[in-house]
């Protein structure tokens, strides 16, 4: 049995090295794909979460239990980047 399978090894040895080769950089590839991937993901969402005015208006509280005393379930979420009520700190 070992004689059989050293002798299937050796005939594909010269195709084992290209494809361990080619397997290895593309999982190389694929996890550089994955992260830049999330780099950008992470960024364009910051940059959308930056537009929220909240920390600038007059009813944001700064307080976790009521963030916002006029839209608490709106406050420092995308929604509020619209925000009717919004009115700059004086």
């Amino acid at each position: 049995m070992f004689i059989l399978l050293n002798s299937l090894l050796s005939q594909l040895q010269p195709f084992l090295i290209p494809l361990c080769f080619l397997c290895a950089w593309g999982f190389i590839i694929l996890l550089l794909w994955t992260v830049m991937s999330a780099i950008y993901a992470t960024v364009k969402r910051s940059q959308i979460m930056h537009q929220v005015p909240c920390p600038n208006c007059q009813f944001f509280t700064n307080d976790y239990r009521l963030k916002c005393t006029v839209n608490p379930l709106v406050a420092n979420t995308e929604q509020a980047i619209t925000c009717q009520d919004y009115c700059p700190k004086i």
